[in-house]
């Protein structure tokens, strides 16, 4: 979610948000790990960070395990992302191979391109709740975000093998990069504001519909709920 009125309320996140619990002040989320094509698939490391520094900076998954954590309504700038073919010591140091934050589980900042973002904002203008899926930090695994309350049924999905199709320019070892972390350049990157769709923002587009392909891609991208509504985010369902 790119707009410049929305931009303060995002940033990235993966999660999944429980369908048997509901909070009027708070947000159950729960992220589900369910990989299998990854190199290590039987582990999958999660990371959760916002401006509001909702509990659960990072947490390794095993295959088909569930992590559960509680925001706060008014949580803007939050963020997650699944880091893929890490190796971690028993005290949270290591590396990913997509993902990484400084080589730590247990993140304090953004997470190197490529990795697919899930962004929310919650209880935001007129007490809606903000959320969309981005690809504009590039792709590494597939994911859906869904609402499960408050008779929200619609979310975007993301399933596409965008690895296996990825313009060779833009191969990153274990994802698909976005053009503008390879070309640095404002036609892709929009560091003046002003910028349009392009012949590789289509091609995301083209695979994944409902996910941000470039900066300003919001008449198409962005989703929102009452606030108060429960999500759930299953990476590779």
């Amino acid at each position: 979610m790119k707009n410049n009125s929305l931009s303060q309320f995002y940033n990235h996140e993966i999660f999944q948000f429980s369908q048997h619990f509901h909070f009027s002040h708070n947000y159950l989320i729960h992220h589900l790990h369910q990989c299998s094509h990854i190199r290590h698939p039987k582990q999958l490391p999660i990371h959760n960070l916002g401006s509001s520094r909702p509990p659960g900076g990072g947490q390794q998954l095993n295959q088909g395990q569930t992590w559960t954590i509680n925001v706060a309504a008014g949580t803007a700038g939050a963020r997650i992302w699944a880091r893929t073919n890490c190796n971690f010591d028993g005290s949270g140091h290591g590396s990913c191979q997509t993902g990484d934050c400084g080589g730590v589980l247990q993140c304090s900042a953004y997470g190197a391109p490529p990795n697919t973002l899930a962004e929310y904002a919650l209880n935001q203008f007129r007490n809606l709740d903000f959320f969309d899926m981005s690809l504009v930090d590039g792709f590494n695994v597939p994911m859906n975000f869904t609402p499960t309350s408050n008779g929200c049924t619609r979310g975007p999905r993301c399933t596409a093998d965008i690895n296996g199709q990825c313009p060779n320019e833009l191969r990153a070892p274990g994802g698909c990069n976005n053009p503008c972390t390879v070309f640095k350049t404002d036609q892709y990157c929009c560091n003046s504001g002003n910028c349009g769709p392009t012949d590789y923002s289509k091609i995301f587009k083209n695979l994944c519909p409902d996910a941000y392909s470039y900066p300003k891609d919001d008449n198409t991208s962005t989703f929102t709920c009452p606030g108060g509504t429960n999500y759930r985010v299953v990476f590779c369902p």
